[in-house]
């Protein structure tokens, strides 16, 4: 990716080669679409019940980011880029979800993945409770808990595990093993007196002292801080110690409490790790987040990327013959969009796709597969560009006419913008770094002579803003496996937690498995 623009100005050429040895005309038109009207008709549901369920998140994953990272990914290929799919894009069923809270037009992560995750839509900023709740008051959430898939799953006897490229204990991952009224309450030391007067537990503790069936065999992520005591200093970042007030070491506590456990702090560890021998693992790969997939081999305790985890995640999983839930989330691909930068919240979008293709290759066929979105951002891909042009550069002129269209102002403009942000940047380093530059400081700036496709650009904006902010429009769903024809039309979100629930036939489940043994993995 270090090579991104050149890669880009050399696909540009290939591309055409591309259009010319594809000879489009209305009979290669006619054949394609004759070819997709057979593969729907020829398409069965599969109402078998599934063994596992993949939830694949991609956190701010709306349509126009997924448009724009399939096109550079297949830019990157040395394609036209708007032929390509990723591989998420190949499931047989599709459906749009509304994504809204019960109190906001326009979305937070902590209320969406709370529907998605327990069948019951919720307010903004709080996780797997139900709307009663006020924001940050410990006591209105006695008894407003709502039952989570993965606990379900546990209960039923299943393995679970959840992976993520943000703090573990960040929205989408927290709300399917915790319940707070306030989403930033990561560890004891972000909790008001209140919460801690009434009785509230911390997300990270509660990760830890999770009580339904055998425990979370798998949970990866980054947030290391939010498990260690502020004593401690942390592995890798020089001069950082833990976050927790309360002294406890969360990591020596999860192998304490779980027999043929691990705790894994770089790549280099999970790799060596045996997965046949591991019953329970926790790996925290960073301080804070985890690096975007671009900045990744850069880093200096070593990281794993989103499929590698996912990979891992899967053969520790896949020992259970009763089945798995996995939850896998792309958690930064929403912070590159909140700093403006497009270049890795694409980067982000096309390494979520790998995951799922390495999932779907790995997985059987009594798999439940569904990829989808918690929420949208206000990114936008507009201009007439031609056919090939590089998505990360500036609009073309067009009918082979050489330079770049310019707006009303005669300056050029990107094919991707914000609706709002922090306005246009370039950057030695993208992605956060964004925040110690002014808002809107080059809200004019000239692009002619820059580069738009290189890593430290960001974005132009119309209205200036701290942070860029999320969209409300629906986003799409898509899912391949038993139960997948379940997804059709236009859902709330909250369906997407009856599907998994009917398609791995969890009442049933739950019901063999009460009073069982508990179960020995080979």
């Amino acid at each position: 990716m270090k090579k991104l623009p050149f890669i880009l100005a050399m696909g540009a050429i290939l591309a055409q080669a591309t259009l010319q040895a594809r000879e489009e005309n209305a009979a290669f038109w006619h054949q394609q679409g004759q070819q997709a009207a057979q593969t729907a008709a020829d398409l069965k549901p599969d109402t078998r019940p599934a063994r596992n369920v993949i939830l694949f998140i991609g956190d701010g994953m709306g349509i126009s980011t997924v448009t724009a990272a399939r096109i550079l990914e297949g830019q990157l290929r040395g394609e036209t880029g708007e032929e390509n799919l990723l591989a998420f894009e190949t499931l047989p069923y599709l459906a749009l979800s509304k994504t809204y809270n019960t109190d906001t037009q326009t979305p937070d992560s902590a209320g969406t993945m709370s529907a998605i995750i327990t069948g019951v839509k919720t307010r903004a900023g709080v996780i797997s409770v139900d709307q009663r709740v006020q924001t940050g008051n410990c006591a209105s959430a006695k008894d407003a808990a709502l039952t989570t898939f993965l606990e379900e799953a546990e209960d039923a006897g299943l393995s679970t595990g959840v992976v993520s490229t943000a703090r573990l204990t960040h929205a989408t991952p927290a709300a399917t093993y915790a319940h707070v009224p306030d989403r930033s309450w990561e560890d004891d030391s972000r909790m008001s007196r209140e919460a801690r007067r009434n009785g509230c537990r911390d997300i990270a503790r509660q990760l830890i002292e999770f009580s339904h069936g055998n425990g979370l065999e798998v949970a990866m992520g980054g947030g290391r801080r939010g498990f260690l005591p502020s004593s401690q200093a942390d592995p890798e970042d020089q001069g950082r110690t833990g976050s927790r007030k309360d002294g406890r070491d969360l990591t020596r506590e999860w192998l304490k409490k779980y027999p043929n456990a691990a705790y894994v702090w770089n790549r280099a560890q999970l790799e060596a790790l045996d997965p046949k021998k591991t019953d329970h693992l926790l790996g925290l790969f960073e301080y804070s987040h985890m690096e975007y997939e671009h900045d990744r081999p850069t880093d200096a305790g070593g990281e794993p990327s989103l499929s590698e985890m996912t990979a891992k995640a899967m053969d520790i999983l896949s020992r259970n013959p009763k089945g798995y839930f996995l939850l896998v989330e792309a958690g930064r691909i929403d912070h590159a969009h909140h700093a403006g930068n497009a270049f890795r919240a694409l980067t982000d979008t096309i390494e979520l796709s790998n995951a799922v293709k390495l999932a779907r290759e790995k997985a059987g066929e009594d798999t439940l597969i569904i990829v989808t979105a918690d929420h949208s951002h206000v990114f936008t891909m507009a201009g007439y560009p031609s056919r090939g042009n590089p998505i990360l550069g500036k609009v073309d002129k067009g009918e082979g006419e050489e330079g770049h269209a310019l707006a009303a102002d005669g300056k050029p403009y990107t094919t991707l913008s914000y609706a709002n942000g922090r306005g246009a940047a370039m950057l030695k380093k993208g992605g956060d770094t964004r925040y110690g530059v002014p808002i809107a400081a080059d809200r004019d700036m000239d692009l002619g002579n820059i580069d738009t496709s290189d890593q430290g650009f960001h974005q132009q904006a119309l209205v200036p803003l701290e942070a860029e902010t999320h969209g409300g429009e629906d986003v799409a769903i898509y899912a391949g496996g038993p139960g997948a024809w379940l997804f059709h039309g236009v859902q709330e979100q909250n369906v997407i937690y009856h599907v998994m629930r009917r398609a791995a036939d969890l009442n049933r489940k739950r019901q063999q498995n009460s009073g069982a043994a508990q179960l020995q993995l080979p």
